[in-house]
């Protein structure tokens, strides 16, 4: 139920800052935070990930609802670890991330970005799209790092096991 509750915040916090970004920055205005380094600009991005199967409106939306589903479905797996609450923290943020662009694409047929880090010219997001990479670099570092306990303790009770017959 926490796990509804988090989404549900998160895809709130995503879709109020893009109605505000809307708002503020729809008209053309662009708001340097930091001139020549990271900037509020708005635009509208009819593709993924840098701008990526533009006009592919139905197939972005069947893939997000998939993965969307296969990962709900996953979450309830996850064994009640540290590194299987890790992975359900990790899978909250991109769910609530693929959802909060899932809306845009559903209602308004493109996805509200508006952060841009100029410096690297790095192509204009949004808070959703912060919770995906989040939530997939968090991923990342429980699939490394619990693997590796996980082999520990394996290797531990295989020394153990290995021990208590040598002793006998």
């Amino acid at each position: 139920m926490i796990m509804i509750a988090c989404i549900i915040v998160l895809v709130g916090i995503d879709q109020l800052t893009k109605v505000w970004a809307v708002n503020t920055l729809g008209n053309g205005m662009d708001i340097k935070l930091w001139e020549g380094v990271f900037h509020f600009h708005y635009i509208s991005n009819y593709g993924a990930a840098w701008g990526i199967l533009s006009g592919k409106k139905l197939f972005l939306i069947g893939l997000t609802s998939l993965i969307i589903i296969g990962m709900i479905w996953y979450i309830r797996k996850l064994p009640h670890t540290v590194w299987g609450k890790w992975s359900r923290v990790a899978f909250v943020l991109i769910i609530g991330g693929a959802i909060g662009n899932l809306i845009d694409r559903l209602f308004l047929g493109y996805v509200r970005d508006f952060l841009y880090f100029i410096l690297i010219d790095f192509p204009i997001f949004n808070v959703a799209d912060i919770l995906v990479v989040v939530g997939v670099g968090l991923l990342m570092i429980v699939m490394l790092f619990g693997e590796l306990e996980e082999s520990k303790k394996e290797n531990n009770e295989v020394g153990k096991s290995c021990q208590k017959v040598s002793n006998e």
